[in-house]
């Protein structure tokens, strides 16, 4: 069975209504993303960091798969796929994709803040301040902010070695390292790029580009991978 590898960015939540920074000039849902997503926020105000993505986790708990999650997900009928995700919901798993990587955290864990390896799953959107890992420490969102590790890149980067169709969906590879994987596909294979706004960076001019939102392209690329 061929082995597709599908990198999905922020595009492709965009279209199930949860917005991120990179939409409006270094703002998410109005806050600069140095007061809330690095752990210098979380040092200076923690019960500000933990709101907020109280509310992200409440917005992503009550957002729907899209047309453009579920045709990734009809894929597994004919391929191995993994899905790399930049994104922290967990929209691709809802709609049934079975092998999701996700490069910085999902929202719906906690995770220990002085351990990031101490991860646990959450039944309600909510993380109260004084909730505590096996260590001690305060819970917090299972999330990558600026300036930590990216622990799933290496592996990432391994499975792109792996494919025999690579996918990109909805970024502009932007955020290092995730925008590095690319660079790790085979240069034979074929590579699709699927966004409304294609940047004119070199290293996409060899792909094959399918210029429309991810509901659109995406169901459309799969009818034609799947072969209807």
């Amino acid at each position: 069975m061929k082995k597709i590898v599908v990198l999905t960015g922020a595009g492709i939540s965009a279209e199930s209504g949860l917005r991120t920074f990179r939409d409006s000039d270094g703002l998410w849902e109005g806050y600069d993303v140095q007061e809330v997503a690095t752990p210098q926020a979380w040092q200076r105000n923690p019960q500000l960091v933990q709101d907020f993505y109280n509310m992200r986790r409440k917005d992503a708990m009550n957002a729907k798969p899209n047309a453009a999650h579920y045709a990734l997900a009809a894929l597994e009928e004919q391929y191995e796929v993994t899905i790399i995700t930049q994104n922290i919901d967990d929209l691709h798993e809802r709609a049934g994709s079975t092998n999701v990587m996700h490069l910085h955290g999902v929202i719906t864990r906690a995770q220990s803040s002085l351990n990031a390896a101490l991860t646990y799953p959450m039944e309600g959107w909510e993380i109260k301040m004084g909730e505590v890992c096996e260590l001690g420490s305060q819970l917090r969102a299972h999330v990558v902010w600026f300036g930590e590790d990216v622990p799933m890149i290496e592996p990432s980067a391994r499975i792109c070695q792996q494919a025999d169709i690579f996918i990109l969906v909805g970024s502009s590879l932007a955020v290092y390292p995730a925008a590095g994987l690319i660079n790790y596909v085979p240069n034979q294979v074929p590579k699709y790029i699927v966004d409304p706004n294609i940047p004119d960076i070199n290293r996409l001019n060899s792909m094959i580009k399918i210029e429309e939102k991810a509901t659109v392209g995406v169901p459309e690329l799969v009818k034609r991978l799947m072969g209807s």
